[in-house]
């Protein structure tokens, strides 16, 4: 029997006024890849930023693993598995692109980032090890010839997969992706959808946010869409596509067959 490891009842998160999400509910299976899609303005960066912490819900809650997190802080929910990455890169340009990397190790380490650049000796061993892990993961990801490159001289592909690569080094049992193909010709976010297809196969649970459908429907266990805060259908690919609420939603019609 699968483990629910995220799920998500009855949420609720207003703006002034406007209703970003409403009486939302659905879980995550573990193992399994989720994706959650919709117009502009559904409500998916609002519900990605409430189950990382960024935002907080009005009302509802959120259990991680059996935990309740809703009312946890944005560091916690890292430190029990969470990891995310961002439709607008979140990656450090001025640092090399190992160290960005090693930015995700700390997560887990005995002191914070800014004493471990430090190199104090009882943190050398530590230090060595996050190396070799960033650097393993850049080796996975066909990145280590760029190690020691400025992050900021990386092609805007390279840098969606190194972003990809430091929510990895965190350790992460539940990968938050906001739009990981964003901005990608074709050929890269194929690339992009073969390290996620992979990463799942190796155990990993996945929640996603994405517009490219190609690579939604080839990747997702199951779907849930979004409109304007609200849940209008939930099930797998051939379910949601031919559901007519979300042809009429999501697609601005209806289905006349």
């Amino acid at each position: 029997m699968s483990e629910t490891l995220l799920k998500v009842e009855a949420l609720n998160c207003h703006f002034s006024g406007l209703r970003a999400v409403a009486d939302l509910s659905f879980d995550v299976e573990a193992g399994t890849i989720k994706a959650v899609i919709g117009p502009n303005g559904a409500g998916k960066s609002t519900l990605f930023n409430m189950i990382a912490g960024v935002a907080a819900p009005t009302s509802g809650t959120i259990h991680f693993a059996g935990l309740r997190i809703d009312i946890l802080p944005t560091h916690r929910r890292a430190a029990l598995g969470i990891a995310r990455t961002f439709q607008n890169l979140q990656i450090f340009r001025e640092m090399t692109v190992l160290e960005n990397v090693m930015v995700g190790c700390h997560l887990h380490g005995r002191a914070g980032l800014v004493t471990a650049l430090l190199r104090g000796r009882a943190l050398r061993d530590e230090e060595r090890s996050f190396r070799d892990t960033a650097f393993a993961l850049l080796d996975r990801f066909n990145l280590a010839s760029k190690a020691d490159v400025v992050a900021g001289d990386l092609s805007f592909g390279q840098m969606k997969v190194l972003e990809l690569a430091r929510a990895l080094a965190s350790k992460p049992r539940l990968l938050l992706l906001d739009e990981p193909a964003a901005g990608l010709p074709q050929a890269e976010a194929e690339h992009i959808s073969q390290i996620i297809s992979d990463l799942n196969r190796g155990g990993m649970t996945v929640l996603l946010v994405e517009h490219n459908m190609r690579m939604v429907m080839s990747l997702s266990h199951d779907i849930l869409v979004l409109n304007n805060g609200q849940r209008i259908a939930e099930g797998t690919a051939d379910h949601v596509r031919r559901h007519p609420d979300v042809l009429s939603a999501y697609l601005g019609e209806t289905e006349n067959a």
